[in-house]
C-alpha cells in the first residue's frame, strides 16, 4: 500500500480518536493544554506529530513542573505522537518507519530523546516498549508561552525537530536513511 495512503488514513484515525477523547473532556481542559499537530517533509519522508501544548502560566517549568532525571511525556495529556512514512536517522541513530509515542528525560546540560512503541494517554510510559534512546544537548532560547514543536534547518536529506517551552528550546536531528 501506499505509504502516503497509509499515513492519511493513520492521521485520519489519530483524529476521529482525539475528538472522541476530547468529547469526554471538559473544555476548560482543553484550553488549558491545547492539542496541536506539526509535520515536515523530508526527502521523501514525513513526519507528523501530535500534542498538547501546556502553557508555562508563571510557573517554573524545567527543574521543577518537569522534574530533571525523569521520563516525560513530553506534552500534556495524550503522549506524544510521531509518525515517520520512511526509514530515518535520529541523531545518527536508525529507526524504521512507522508510528511511536516520544518522551523525554529533560536534564540541566542534557536531555535523553525516547522513542517509544506505545501510543497512551497520560503517563502510562513503558521502558519496555523503548525503540530508541539518543541524548542531545538544550539550547536556552526566548520564552515561548505554550509548548510548541516546529522544524529548523530543514533540507533535502535532514532537518532538526525542535520542542521548545519557556526559556529551553531541544533540538533532534532527523536524517533520512540511505
Amino acid at each position: 500500500m501506499d505509504k502516503i495512503l497509509v499515513l492519511t488514513i493513520f492521521i485520519a484515525i489519530i483524529v476521529f480518536v482525539f475528538d472522541a477523547n476530547a468529547q469526554q473532556r471538559t473544555t476548560d481542559r482543553v484550553w488549558a493544554s491545547p492539542n496541536a499537530s506539526v509535520a515536515q517533509t523530508i526527502g521523501l519522508t514525513q513526519v507528523y506529530l501530535t500534542y498538547g501544548r501546556p502553557a508555562v502560566r508563571d510557573r517554573a517549568i524545567f527543574g521543577e513542573l518537569v522534574p530533571f532525571g525523569e521520563v516525560w511525556r513530553t506534552g500534556a495529556n495524550e503522549s506524544t505522537a510521531i509518525v515517520f512514512s520512511g526509514d530515518v536517522l535520529i541523531e545518527g541513530e536508525s529507526l524504521a518507519e512507522g508510528t511511536y509515542s516520544l518522551y523525554t528525560i529533560p536534564g540541566r546540560n542534557e536531555w535523553t530523546i525516547i522513542i517509544n512503541n506505545k501510543l497512551s494517554w497520560g503517563t502510562q510510559y513503558d521502558a519496555s516498549e523503548d525503540v530508541l534512546r539518543v541524548t542531545v544537548q538544550p539550547e536556552q532560547s526566548f520564552h515561548v508561552e505554550q509548548m510548541m514543536f516546529y522544524f529548523e534547518n530543514v533540507t533535502e536529506n535532514s532537518g532538526n525537530l525542535v520542542l521548545h517551552w519557556a526559556d529551553v528550546k531541544v533540538p533532534v536531528n532527523i536524517q533520512i536513511a540511505e
